[in-house]
């Protein structure tokens, strides 16, 4: 079916800690201003997941001209009258270049979906199309971002990053993910760091 996954699928295995010792799940990443990189350049990417197998991430600012009103035409599924104009609208993010042409869903825990990830007592990550059936029917969760893709890291690859300044990492704020506009969620992103916007750009120029 296209633009979710099946219902199985090893997206979500489970694997022991990263050799760096370091785990940033539930952290946004902040791009940096140098990074000038085309995908990245700009965004901000919730991290899922990061184990010895690597990083999952999706990025949380960079819509696609997708919305979910086409996105549920394309996997037939029909909404339950009342949601057509809560929902039709929603854009779909660009999660990341990894499987592109496929669903990925970032939500407040509930229900139970058959490839799903509880990453906090705020956030699970479902990788199934039940939970937008949920959806469809009335019964979906509270708050939720849908992706086309996910962004991906091989072990010890996004440290790498790190060590090179490509990345700010800051401890995520569920507000920021699911209730702030799109064009709100970088800036937001960096004030938890108690860094001003601007300062970090100025800074870049003059690097």
């Amino acid at each position: 079916m296209p633009g979710m996954p099946p219902e199985h699928d090893d997206t979500l295995a489970k694997a022991g800690p990263a050799p760096s010792g370091l785990n940033l799940a539930n952290h946004f990443l902040i791009a940096m201003p140098s990074i000038q990189d085309p995908i990245f350049g700009g965004t901000v990417v919730y991290v899922c997941e990061h184990n010895e197998k690597g990083v999952l991430g999706v990025v949380i600012n960079k819509p696609t001209d997708m919305t979910m009103e086409v996105l549920f035409d394309r996997i037939d599924l029909k909404l339950a009258e009342g949601l057509r104009a809560s929902v039709v609208d929603e854009p779909i993010m660009f999660g990341g270049p990894v499987q592109d042409d496929r669903g990925f869903v970032l939500h407040s825990p509930g229900g139970r979906f058959s490839s799903s990830l509880t990453v906090t007592d705020d956030v699970a990550f479902t990788t199934s199309i039940d939970v937008l059936e949920a959806v469809a029917s009335g019964s979906g969760p509270a708050r939720m971002l849908v992706s086309i893709g996910y962004a991906g890291w091989s072990p010890g690859q996004l440290e790498e990053e790190i060590s090179r300044n490509g990345w700010l990492t800051v401890g995520a704020d569920p507000r920021v993910l699911f209730d702030l506009p799109i064009e709100e969620r970088y800036t937001a992103a960096i004030k938890l760091l108690g860094i001003d916007p601007l300062m970090l750009a100025t800074e870049a120029g003059h690097a």
